[in-house]
């Protein structure tokens, strides 16, 4: 109770701040000049959640790591029209979903919806780049791609700062891929609000 007092204290201190960027769903996790939230604050879904603590066009970043594969089709475009709507000309949502282009089976196996991994029993959706692509430029988005595997299983990687948005299970920043090379890795995009 008093961790989510806290996170609401966050969000209506960062309405008055200058520079604004918000993780959507952090699991606790903190970086520095970005501030936490969890569903109970901040519902991607419900616009009256981001009502309470933003003004249309006020968010300079978005940050979502394995969130968006929780949510459904449907709800995946609500949400994203959402950040649309919130972001300034020039900000931008970074999301990393599970990679359903992945070639290893066991990683496919972990991470699909109903998979045997941690939190795939609720996974709703397994993303592949393009299947995410489109919910972001739906929503209006200009997409660009930083990390993916694509239909023949070969790995795209674009450099990207993780000062933009830190993203762990990355092929850098995942721990998984010191001992296997990517073994580990999301379909990472930037969607940019022109």
């Amino acid at each position: 109770m008093l961790r989510h007092l806290i996170r609401k204290y966050r969000l209506a201190k960062l309405s008055g701040s200058q520079i604004k960027r918000i993780v959507i769903g952090s699991g606790g996790k903190r970086f520095e000049g970005w501030v936490p939230t969890e569903k109970k604050e901040l519902d991607l879904l419900i616009e009256d959640d981001w009502e309470q603590y933003f003004e249309d066009g006020s968010l300079d970043a978005i940050l979502a790591e394995h969130v968006w594969e929780h949510l459904t089709s449907e709800e995946s475009l609500v949400a994203a029209r959402n950040c649309f709507r919130f972001l300034k000309p020039g900000g931008y949502l970074r999301v990393a979903v599970p990679d359903g282009n992945h070639p290893n089976p066991l990683y496919i196996a972990d991470v699909r919806p109903g998979g045997s991994g941690s939190g795939a029993e609720d996974h709703k959706f397994l993303y592949t780049h393009s299947t995410l692509s489109t919910v972001f430029e739906s929503a209006g988005l200009k997409v660009n791609l930083l990390e993916y595997f694509d239909e023949d299983g070969r790995f795209h990687f674009v450099e990207w700062s993780p000062s933009d948005g830190f993203i762990e299970r990355s092929r850098r920043f995942d721990p998984r891929n010191r001992d296997i090379p990517l073994s580990y890795t999301s379909v990472i995009l930037d969607a940019v609000k022109e």
